[in-house]
């Protein structure tokens, strides 16, 4: 038996445990966020809603076809938090499920009262590409990286490594890009301003986060400082 239980193997399914420890947690994040949407809203007659959850679903499949074949290493270390996470990042973890699901709390409660006026159908189908384009950078900058956990530690005990191919070739932290998209359109295809206060906050958070992690890898991991030297931009090419 290994000595690690997020790598033994489910005898039906042939899955190690930490795959399908993720796959219950999205699940059960599916489900929540589908409470959030149509409780808020106070129907299930809530087209925006299905739109996201469609979205979602439709992301996790994705990236479940590109990694199960060869990332399953990465499927599992997304599904647990280890002793050496770095505690500043739990509490900007907390602000960042509070602000991303404000934005489906916020959402669901301007559909419900009305409280923007209502965009026409093509820009919120232009909302809902950009979005989608957001989960797609995000997801790229996942494939092209096998260290890539959802909270910031050195991953010694799998050999952790600098990222050089994909997005990496033009800034550092790709996938806060992703997510920063997803919270500009998000707003636009639910048709919600009030949804940007939250949305706003996220992307404060994600900023914040992006600092952190940048100097802790400058710091601990090998040969990170010398490609900050030649991927000069943490998130806009030309900007910062």
């Amino acid at each position: 038996m290994s000595a690690n239980p997020t790598v033994q193997k489910s005898g039906k399914t042939g899955l190690s445990q930490g795959v399908i420890n993720r796959f219950l947690q999205l699940a059960i994040a599916i489900v929540i966020q589908a409470l959030i949407l149509f409780g808020t809203a106070g129907s299930l007659r809530y087209p925006e809603g299905w739109a996201y959850l469609v979205q979602y679903v439709g992301f996790i499949i994705l990236n479940a076809f590109l990694l199960l074949p060869g990332g399953k290493e990465l499927i599992e270390e997304r599904s647990r938090i280890l002793k050496n996470t770095r505690g500043w990042d739990r509490v900007v973890g907390v602000f960042y499920t509070i602000f991303g699901l404000g934005i489906l709390v916020v959402a669901g409660l301007d559909w419900r009262f009305g409280w923007s006026s209502h965009l026409p159908l093509a820009a919120q189908a232009a909302g809902w590409i950009v979005m989608a384009l957001g989960y797609g950078l995000f997801s790229w900058a996942m494939v092209s990286n096998k260290f890539f956990s959802a909270m910031v530690r050195i991953q010694d005990e799998r050999g952790h490594t600098v990222a050089l191919g994909g997005p990496y070739r033009f800034v550092r932290h790709p996938g806060y890009i992703g997510i920063i998209v997803y919270c500009l359109a998000a707003p636009v295809m639910f048709s919600a301003w009030w949804a940007y206060i939250p949305a706003l906050g996220l992307c404060v958070t994600i900023v914040y986060r992006t600092i952190l992690e940048d100097r802790t890898l400058q710091r601990e991991l090998d040969g990170y400082a010398a490609y900050g030297q030649r991927v000069r931009y943490r998130l806009v090419p030309g900007v910062w």
